[in-house]
């Protein structure tokens, strides 16, 4: 017994991560595989993927496949650990950043739409290697979803809605009782929530998540999407902590495209859309690598690089 808690101590993943911008070490990224065809209207979750199903261009399996393992290359290229999600068959498996996300050394499953449980499931090999201890699950009324936490040094950054009609939007994802909850397991941060725009109807008047309308990069910069913004008080208070020129301000076509949705490998490195010229030729004149995919198609469903992503370790 005591051999076998000796080696479990350095079989066990030892989770890091305080920033979205740290040398990514190690991450799980989705899978397109088997992804069961555009669902029904009614079974669609955000108002993008609403659109391209009535129009006809929702995006197929073989082009979304295609642009996640050009994301893979790039990961194995910087020698970041990669894990994918066991393939649940006619299932979509894209958007790991939903399911859970590590804050620090703990691993917080996510409180998700009901009909996407199974997802967390498919990553309990990657589960099995953290520590037990390690793992929370917020309380049943915490309503959550990764895309909206960002870790920011002493910050945590929360996209939340807190309108009394939160119940009637589908693209509203993490509450009040959420915001609370991560304050209470994180006493020594300062929780910062952000009120975002909603529309289950219009993407362009959509922040599904706080990510798809800001996102830290670099040293010190950030990309924002005013727009997404119910308090303006609070978009200034972004703009504050980091300095107007060290700003990228996007407009609502970028914003529709998914441009603050890029995702961090390091400080110096960031992947990001390659149709992104606008905002890949300012990350390079702020001296950061710029490794461009193809990632349009998947865009389609309102999640892009950040989304596709669930960082466990970083420096």
């Amino acid at each position: 017994m005591g051999l076998f808690l000796y080696l479990k101590k350095f079989l066990v993943m030892h989770l890091k991560i305080n920033n979205e911008t740290s040398r990514l070490r190690a991450v799980v990224l989705g899978t397109a595989k088997s992804n069961g065809g555009p669902p029904k209207l009614n079974e669609a979750y955000d108002p993008k993927s609403i659109e391209h199903i009535k129009a006809g261009t929702y995006p197929q399996e073989e082009d979304m496949v295609r642009e996640m393992e050009a994301v893979a290359a790039v990961l194995k290229k910087y020698e970041v650990e990669v894990f994918r999600p066991q393939v649940i068959e006619n299932y979509n498996q894209i958007f790991t950043r939903d399911i859970a996300f590590v804050i620090e050394d703990k691993f917080v499953k996510a409180n998700i739409l009901p009909d996407r449980e199974k997802e967390i499931k498919a990553i309990q090999h990657v589960v099995d290697q953290i520590d037990p201890d390690k793992i929370i699950k917020l309380p049943e009324a915490a309503h959550i979803e990764g895309g909206d936490v960002m870790p920011f040094g002493d910050y945590i950054l929360v996209g939340t809605y807190t309108g009394e009609d939160y119940s009637n939007y589908i693209t509203a994802r993490t509450n009040v009782q959420a915001v609370n909850a991560l304050q209470q397991l994180f006493p020594n941060k300062k929780v910062v929530p952000f009120n975002l725009k909603k529309s289950n109807q219009d993407p362009k008047e959509n922040a599904l998540h706080l990510d798809c309308c800001f996102q830290p990069v670099g040293k010190d910069k950030a990309i924002i999407y005013r727009g997404g913004f119910l308090d303006s008080k609070e978009y200034q208070w972004l703009v504050h902590l980091f300095g107007e020129k060290n700003v990228f301000e996007i407009t609502k076509d970028e914003m529709y495209d998914m441009n603050s949705n890029i995702f961090s490998i390091s400080e110096d490195v960031v992947i990001s859309e390659e149709k992104f010229i606008r905002l890949n030729n300012w990350l390079r004149s702020q001296g950061i690598t710029v490794e461009e995919v193809p990632y349009s198609q998947i865009a389609k469903q309102e999640g892009l690089l950040r989304c596709s992503t669930l960082p466990l370790i970083r420096d």
